[in-house]
């Protein structure tokens, strides 16, 4: 500081040609200059830290906020998914049951021709014992007679 003053009263008789004494009213006007300098930076540099951890506390806000976001959009797109999943597989169940009967039925009606046909022999096979064994009854009424 006595630097400071010393370099100042050099400089104020090079510019000015004035020789100023370190009693001198413009010296103490110097002194408290550099002083509320002083107070004022430091009191800047206070603001600059308290507004550093006020901006890093809204920082870390505006991270937990954008993450509890982005977990509410990925549980609701999970949600979706799992319904669109469980419907597609529903409309897939049904139409599997569904071409599975068509399957059934067309095999019920392949099977329906042969069993029909084997209905009829079997009539045709019943009506000539019956007329076999009408005969066969003539036979042995026409000879006890």
């Amino acid at each position: 500081m006595a630097d400071d003053l010393e370099s100042l009263r050099q400089e104020i008789f090079r510019v000015h040609g004035i020789s100023v004494g370190k009693d001198d009213p413009i010296m103490i006007l110097f002194t408290l200059n550099n002083r509320l300098l002083a107070e004022g930076a430091k009191a800047q540099e206070e603001q600059l830290e308290q507004f550093k951890s006020e901006l890093e506390g809204i920082a870390y806000q505006w991270g937990n906020d954008a993450k509890e976001k982005a977990e509410r959009i990925l549980n609701a797109s999970l949600t979706a998914s799992k319904e669109a999943m469980a419907s597609l597989m529903k409309a897939s169940a049904s139409e599997a049951a569904k071409a599975m009967q068509a399957e059934f039925d067309k095999a019920l009606r392949r099977a329906e021709a042969p069993a029909q046909t084997a209905r009829n022999l079997v009539v045709l096979n019943v009506a000539a014992s019956v007329i076999t064994l009408a005969a066969a009854l003539l036979v042995v009424w026409s000879s006890l007679h």
